[in-house]
């Protein structure tokens, strides 16, 4: 016997209705919550202070080379650091955004 698709979504739609389907709460233990977010806060803090330093040293070697006369390609690292600040600092906000739990 064929059915049609429409008769399968009905049938589909008829019993997902109609079942008993458990709601799971994804929620991880207080304990656990506590010690990643130590985890995660410390790496951000890490991420940031690398990112400072990495502008300072860019900073520094365009300096080094404007004293010396020679024309180099600093702009592009420090464009490259700059992506990554603004990696470090996007990353929370990301994965919130991708894994919100509804409450």
């Amino acid at each position: 016997m064929r059915h049609t698709a429409s008769q399968l979504y009905a049938a589909a739609h008829i019993y997902l209705a109609t079942a008993d389907i458990p709601n799971v709460e994804r929620k991880a233990p207080a304990p656990l919550q506590k010690a990643v977010g130590t985890v995660l806060g410390i790496a951000g803090w890490v991420g940031t202070a690398a990112g400072v330093a990495g502008i300072l040293v860019v900073g520094m070697m365009m300096t080094v080379s404007v004293k010396r006369g020679e024309g180099s390609e600093h702009i592009s690292r420090l464009g490259m650091v700059l992506g990554g600040c603004i990696l470090v600092a996007t990353a929370g906000p990301i994965v919130q955004f991708f894994f919100k739990q509804n409450n």
